[in-house]
């Protein structure tokens, strides 16, 4: 059984969300959507993760320190075709396209995305979370365990469980991944 797509719709243009939100109803199932005028919503919001975030470049750039650790995440909504794709980075979404075409624009996007963002196998619970934000900030396993009231053996565990998680076995490897997943922000450390 599929895993609902969850998706963010942070546009400014009720009309331009509303259409977007009609074709990803009609023709990508199953999905959950969630319309936002403003990042301010959806940070209001709780922020939950998605799995997609459809944006327009204004509130790209206003919001850079959110959408950056999220850019494989990210889809830029633009109104010109000629600027949909440009190598390896942001994707785009052109709004001047007949519908057929936006069918086939989404499907790309989505066909780009692994799998395995989808089947959850590399989710880190919200301790080790906790703890992968700790260790990208260089404190050690001593100060760890001080800080969040759990034994060095949980620690060292709740490491473990992580870097099988993930993959991830360096101290530089697992800082990368906590910023470009959102797990912190550059200023944090």
């Amino acid at each position: 059984m599929r895993r609902n797509k969850k998706i963010a719709l942070i546009l400014k243009d009720t009309l331009r969300s509303c259409g977007l939100q009609s074709l990803l109803v009609d023709y990508f199932q199953p999905v959950e959507i969630s319309p936002f005028p403003t990042l301010e919503a959806l940070q209001a919001n709780g922020m939950e993760s998605f799995d997609y975030y459809f944006t327009e470049a204004e509130l790209f750039t206003e919001g850079a320190d959110y959408f950056l650790p999220r850019r494989n995440k990210t889809i830029v909504v633009v109104s010109h075709s000629e600027a949909t794709h440009n190598g390896n980075t942001l994707q785009r979404l052109a709004t001047d396209l007949t519908p057929e075409q936006l069918i086939e624009q989404l499907q790309q996007i989505f066909e780009a995305t692994p799998q395995q963002e989808f089947e959850g196998s590399k989710e880190l619970s919200t301790r080790e979370i906790d703890v992968l934000q700790l260790v990208a900030k260089g404190i050690t396993n001593k100060e760890i365990a001080d800080k969040l009231n759990i034994s060095l053996n949980t620690v060292l565990t709740h490491r473990k469980n992580i870097t099988t998680k993930l993959g991830i076995k360096t101290v530089s490897g697992l800082t990368f991944y906590a910023i470009m997943n959102g797990f912190l922000s550059g200023e944090e450390f």
